[in-house]
């Protein structure tokens, strides 16, 4: 049997996080196992490619059950299937979320979880491209940058937020998250910088470091309460790894608890339906899931140098050889984050506004050159679920995410796609603003709006909380990230937030593989 001291499953944006600095440890014999490939390929290095993955060999694809507040329609959830997967597959948007996320997850019970504990794994994991100061880091593994070639109209778009009443903010990573301006990125020159790039290729020079890549897990192997290695499809043979120390399970917020359930951790009912022996009866497995829903809000254009124009061949060959231009774009260039009512502590709503057309995930075309607002609605409370379909580990999971189950989550996103509109028609937009395309002139009053949303809202791709910190009556894994009711195992991932926090995921899931590699070698 093939024996290592630690086993990560999902080399993601917290597996390969947690690989990677756990190898530091030369003593340590580390194994990080990734269903997918290499994540070597031209649309995943390219910034604004990223939507090119959808739906291809690199993208797990998941498909909701019929979302009950939706219409009952199926909502597509692209999640990265390769070293660095959703790193490799996101935006690029480099936002930490807000001070109160971090102090209520440890007002909660997350014990060690509060902003001022975990700023300084933030700054670890950073290598900001500004320097460092009380806010930032510059000598870690995840370059953070300015944009290379910052779009005419993405300023713009700022300066029409600012025109609306909006704080202008050049740090949203900093004292404050209010306001809007350009984001900074995880890109690196122009290029996409992933935890693969950061943290895993540099192990790879380690004796002690080993990688398997197109590699399935099917579940994990226990003996008694202790979690003794895991179940993997290798070069079409089936084997079992053992882990002398700990396996951590940083596979993504769908697919961690569906592991979990398949070894017999989760709602005990739900486990015997599928004949799944019971090791752990606790319901909280796969409950609690959250994301941020999106409504794009999207308008012609007669402003030139758009997004429309990044596949023309000069913008490859200003991308191949000076990694500048079109190209380099994350689409989402712009943003800001607003309250949409008093008395929050953190901002309800974000907008990521692209200077291009962005509809159906990327999917959607439009004749003429048209920029888009994002309404994120970061302060979403709504929460739903992931459960198995069946006990066979090829099924995907059962996932509902029970959108606007919450009507304040409505009311917050109507809100949002209001204040959009005054974006665009506010005065640094007039001599370039042309026709509205979605919601669409017709779409006027707060109703029709909030029947458009059901129609058309999407999301921003960022599943969490379905395995979040907690006691063993309310949680998954203790503030440690150890699995309640069994030894031997950690969560590492979006799944153990507490609470989606109020802005992208990427930058918390890596803080939280900082933190899980610090708190596993503090033990060892």
């Amino acid at each position: 049997m093939t024996t290592f001291d630690y086993i990560v499953v999902g080399a993601g944006s917290g597996g390969a996080v947690v690989a990677g600095r756990l190898s530091e440890n030369s003593s340590a014999r580390v194994l990080l196992i990734e269903a997918g490939g290499s994540g070597r390929h031209l649309n995943i290095q390219i910034p604004a490619a990223f939507s090119k993955q959808f739906k291809t060999k690199h993208d797990w694809e998941f498909y909701t059950e019929p979302e009950p507040h939706l219409n009952g329609r199926k909502i597509y959830q692209p999640r990265g299937k390769y070293l660095g997967g959703c790193s490799g597959m996101n935006a690029m948007i480099y936002i930490r979320g807000n001070r109160a996320d971090y102090d209520g997850w440890a007002k909660a019970g997350a014990v060690g979880w509060s902003y001022d504990e975990v700023l300084p794994l933030f700054k670890r994991s950073e290598h900001n491209s500004r320097g460092a100061n009380d806010f930032h880091g510059s000598t870690g593994p995840l370059y953070i940058e300015d944009p290379r070639s910052p779009n005419e109209l993405s300023q713009r778009l700022v300066e029409a937020m600012a025109a609306t009443g909006l704080p202008r903010n050049d740090d949203f990573n900093g004292s404050d998250q209010l306001g809007a301006g350009l984001y900074q990125l995880t890109q690196h020159r122009g290029q996409r910088w992933t935890t693969a790039d950061g943290y895993v290729k540099p192990a790879r020079k380690r004796d002690n470091f080993t990688v398997w890549t197109d590699t399935f897990v099917r579940r994990l192997q226990l003996d008694g309460d202790r979690v003794t290695g895991v179940e993997v499809e290798r070069d079409g043979k089936r084997e079992v790894v053992r882990a002398d120390r700990e396996v951590i399970l940083a596979a993504g917020a769908l697919n961690t608890p569906q592991l979990l359930m398949l070894s017999g951790i989760g709602p005990a009912d739900h486990l015997r339906e599928h004949n799944i022996a019971v090791v752990v009866d606790n319901p909280n497995v796969g409950s609690h899931l959250m994301d941020h829903p999106m409504y794009l809000v999207n308008y012609e254009t007669t402003a030139k140098g758009t997004l429309a124009g990044a596949e023309n061949p000069v913008q490859l060959l200003n991308y191949v050889l000076r990694r500048r231009g079109l190209l380099t774009s994350n689409i989402g260039e712009a943003g800001a984050f607003f309250h949409t009512r008093a008395g929050d502590d953190a901002p309800y709503m974000q907008f990521i506004a692209a200077p291009g057309y962005f509809w159906e995930h990327g999917f959607g075309k439009h004749a003429k050159p048209a920029f888009a607002i994002g309404c994120s609605m970061v302060g979403a409370q709504s929460t739903g679920q992931v459960r198995l379909r069946s006990a066979d580990p090829k099924d995907k999971a059962a996932v509902t995410f029970n959108y606007f189950a919450e009507s304040d989550d409505m009311e917050a996103m109507v809100t949002g796609i209001e204040r959009a509109r005054e974006v665009a028609a506010a005065g640094p937009l007039a001599e370039f603003l042309g026709d509205e395309i979605h919601p669409g002139p017709k779409v006027s009053i707060r109703a029709g709006i909030e029947e458009e949303v059901r129609r058309n809202v999407e999301h921003t791709y960022h599943p969490s909380c379905t395995a979040r910190i907690g006691t063993d009556s309310d949680g998954v894994v203790d503030p440690e990230l150890r699995v309640h009711g069994v030894r031997g195992l950690r969560v590492a991932d979006a799944s153990v937030f507490p609470t989606i926090p109020h802005g992208n995921t990427h930058a918390p899931t890596v803080m939280v593989g900082e933190k899980a590699a610090a708190m596993i070698a503090g033990s060892s």
